[in-house]
């Protein structure tokens, strides 16, 4: 078809897309579901080859979050029946990492629930960022503590830090609906202070809470604007005991769209498929690599993902290649942009990746071509709250 045409041949010369034509790609009928993966996949290898990024989340503070985020399982006032624990030692979170790493992840994504850190907090990251390096020298590794002050984000990249994460989740018209105890602004600010500070900045977004096409489209388009060099998407995994615990909205195929016209519009940053995506994509997982250049290896922060082997056989079954640590995730023309990162300046990091988000306001999910997208229904089993890794006694899974 046309629209996919010009898509491709934008995304080949990094030109941004129109709104119309995003909103066009979310909008196609499931017939023209491959055709879509196969258009937005020829933008995906010309960039990034058959590469897939492996990455691996360490939850060092579970739980107990005085924010109010609508979609957060640590959220102010969840039932959630999550683990809760304080900070890790550095050497505790040095331990978690190590599995990860064992498994194939070349980048390390650590991750304290909260509104933002205290200088005490940056001094005890900064001590466990020092000690995964000891460890493990070339490891790339990505904070993700909340709202930074003025000077935190130069500290994190002075004590070893390559990337900060903080993801916008939603668009800005709709943010105060999810969350009342900070702003879409709050946020915004985070990432550029990431940015200052010469850290890699990774922001995303969280699909699947009813949200509209516009919706989404306005806050990838707000992504492309602050340009970080990884956008991870997550898709919102509705833990019992939090607000959005009824919101199944997503199929399979709206997945893939959503992953699909994230590629269109931000043809060269390493597009993350997050949390969820075992929850939603389910047995469309391989499909998704031909969108996305970059997955977490096993369990999210407080949910479990499919078992790290899996996610393996499935990245070489599909045809894909695992990123090995000595290779620059991003094309040169981004990765020698000074961002001050050092060799690693080329990555964006992790997420809240069990999360999801979205706004009542924006309305159902928009129709597609062949009429309103209807989820299945809620698939509650595959909702596993984590028991195991980081904060437990057992073994984690990578």
């Amino acid at each position: 078809m046309d629209l996919l045409n010009t898509l491709v041949d934008k995304g080949l010369r990094r030109e941004l897309p129109t709104r119309e034509e995003a909103l066009a790609v979310l909008a196609t009928s499931d017939d023209d579901l491959l055709d879509v993966v196969a258009a937005a996949g020829k933008v995906r290898r010309h960039w990034f080859g058959r590469r897939v990024k492996l990455n691996y989340l360490v939850n060092l503070k579970s739980g107990l979050c005085p924010e109010d985020c609508s979609y957060c399982s640590q959220r102010l006032g969840s039932k959630a029946d999550i683990l809760k624990y304080t900070w890790l030692k550095p050497d505790e979170a040095s331990q978690a990492a190590a599995a990860g790493l064992a498994g194939g992840a070349k980048r390390v994504c650590l991750v304290a629930s909260g509104r933002g850190p205290t200088d005490r907090d940056v001094d005890r990251v900064s001590e466990t960022i020092k000690a995964i390096k000891e460890q493990n020298e070339d490891v790339e590794v990505c904070a993700c503590l909340g709202l930074l002050s003025d000077g935190q984000a130069e500290r994190l990249r002075a004590a070893g830090a390559d990337a900060y994460n903080h993801n916008l989740n939603t668009s800005e018209s709709t943010y105060g609906d999810i969350t009342t105890t900070h702003t879409y602004a709050d946020r915004v600010d985070t990432v550029r202070k990431a940015h200052a500070a010469g850290l890699s900045a990774c922001s995303g977004l969280i699909a699947g809470m009813g949200e509209s096409d516009e919706d989404l489209v306005d806050v990838v388009f707000s992504l492309r604007e602050l340009d970080p060099d990884s956008v991870p998407v997550n898709f919102l995994i509705p833990f019992e005991g939090t607000p959005l615990a009824k919101e199944w909205n997503l199929t399979p195929q709206r997945c893939l769209r959503i992953l699909a016209m994230v590629r269109f519009v931000c043809p060269d940053v390493e597009v993350r498929i997050a949390g969820g995506r075992e929850v939603h994509l389910r047995s469309l997982q391989p499909l998704a690599l031909h969108l996305a250049n970059s997955i977490f290896l096993g369990d999210y922060l407080t949910s479990e993902g499919q078992a790290g082997k899996a996610d393996l056989e499935m990245i070489a079954d599909a045809g894909f290649e695992v990123e090995g640590a000595g290779e620059v995730t991003l094309p040169a023309h981004r990765a020698d942009v000074a961002h001050g990162c050092g060799s690693h300046a080329e990555t964006g990091c992790g997420s809240h990746a069990e999360a999801g988000c979205g706004s009542h306001a924006g309305g159902g999910v928009c129709g597609t071509a062949s009429g309103p997208a209807v989820a299945a229904e809620p698939r509650t089993d595959l909702v596993a709250v984590r028991r195991r890794g980081a904060g437990t006694d057992l073994a984690p899974n990578a």
